[in-house]
């Protein structure tokens, strides 16, 4: 019979499903000491892992806050979330839709006039006034799904000229932890003046939509975007430590953000706590990539899609709309840039709202599992089959093979938690 513990902050164990129903102990203890290896290998100075289901969780910090020094992680450390932003500004956008003040199908236009009469590049790397009309305009379900017909370009850095518009524009991040340098209404006018990549709805692309999302949410709503996640989201769910920047009285509580150096393969600093990126308010609220949160945090908001939409009794979402969020939405054609990457963007088969959805069992996970990676360290999913959880949040960037190394370990070990 599987038995699921606890450990109290003295490292001793508590039972707490003897009829096996939750997590399983001895799965637990292996989830540590993989975990624990990582860090004491200096894969990541530290990390906070978090595994759940039905009514119990549980959660592990290890390792420190800042490479070589003492002060540890804990339950309550804040994270630089990246795309584990994505998610979240979907959900925001799906508030406004069950209000009917967006429709699913709707032009943006309307809310943003910056993205009206586009022009589309005939191939990818065409210059940029080699262009067509676009065939029709971006609707909500575009961004929503990432196929508006503009995002990152999966080839190296300036090939296409396309890539050094972007580049010059400050369109998306240059690899340091500047970005964004202008607000949302400056942000949106720039990319309106380049042509869009694909025909609107013809492929998937990562990343720019949701940010783009965010801005719509922020017009459509009339208050910025953070304001309207404080309001709608993070303040039903109880998420106090989520947020575009970290409060002065909570900055002991963000760690050091690490980059690989590409030659040594050793970790660099690439955004500090104190003064850093995310010690003041930003100029742009991305909804791509911009949220710092905590493990419980993130995990009430997962909870809520596993209660189809509930949480502690009351509605944030309706079940149809965390239905169609977790659902597959891309044709085969849609896909083909992005099961390129397999390893990352491909594996999980299948891309809802803002997030994937695995559409085949290649590894523990289930089909149905949804969730999303961030590129600072940090990697969340659920499992509607199994009602099962698991958040991995680490301040060391996904640039190397160390990182998703880690992730891959973990979601190994926390599959056999289930009891």
């Amino acid at each position: 019979m599987s038995q699921a513990v606890s450990w109290d902050d003295k490292g001793n164990w508590t039972m707490t499903d003897p009829a096996g129903r939750g997590l399983s102990a001895k799965g637990l203890r292996r989830m540590h000491d993989v975990l624990a290896r990582h860090v004491e290998s200096g894969i990541a100075p530290g990390l906070v892992a978090l595994v759940s289901r039905g009514d119990e969780t549980h959660v592990e910090a290890m390792g420190t806050l800042h490479a070589g020094g003492s002060t540890p992680m804990r339950r309550d450390t804040i994270f630089r979330m990246a795309s584990l932003t994505k998610p979240v500004t979907a959900a925001a956008a799906m508030i406004l839709v069950e209000e009917c003040r967006l429709r699913l199908d709707d032009p943006v236009e309307t809310w943003l006039p910056e993205l009206a009469d586009r022009q589309v590049l005939t191939r990818i790397d065409a210059s940029l006034q080699d262009t067509v009309p676009a065939r029709r305009s971006i609707t909500v379900r575009d961004l929503l799904t990432l196929t508006f017909g503009f995002g990152l370009v999966l080839a190296p850095p300036d090939t296409y000229p396309i890539q050094v518009a972007i580049r010059e524009l400050g369109i998306v991040g240059d690899g340091t932890s500047g970005w964004p340098t202008t607000g949302p209404d400056e942000w949106i006018k720039q990319l309106g003046t380049l042509p869009l990549m694909y025909q609107p709805g013809e492929r998937w692309q990562y990343h720019v939509g949701s940010d783009v999302l965010g801005v719509l949410v922020a017009r459509v709503a009339e208050q910025s975007f953070g304001s309207f996640l404080a309001e709608r989201l993070f303040g039903p769910l109880g998420m106090a430590d989520t947020g575009f920047h970290v409060p002065a009285d909570k900055i002991h509580r963000l760690p050091t953000s690490y980059a690989h150096d590409p030659m040594t393969g050793e970790l660099s600093v690439w955004d500090s706590a104190d003064g850093g990126k995310y010690s003041r308010p930003p100029v742009f609220e991305a909804g791509g990539d911009g949220l710092v949160s905590t493990v419980d945090d993130y995990h009430a908001f997962y909870r809520m899609l596993l209660n189809n939409g509930t949480h502690g009794g009351e509605r944030v979402l309706s079940r149809a709309s965390v239905e169609l969020m977790t659902m597959d939405h891309l044709t085969a054609g849609q896909k083909v840039e992005k099961d390129q990457f397999g390893d990352h963007f491909g594996r999980h088969g299948g891309f809802g709202f803002g997030m994937a959805v695995r559409t085949h069992r290649r590894d523990l996970a289930s089909v149905g599992q949804f969730g999303w990676d961030g590129g600072l360290g940090t990697t969340a999913y659920a499992d509607p089959a199994r009602q099962f959880a698991g958040i991995l949040l680490t301040q060391t960037a996904m640039d190397s093979m160390d990182t998703p190394r880690l992730h891959r370990d973990f979601w190994t070990t926390a599959y056999q938690t289930i009891g």
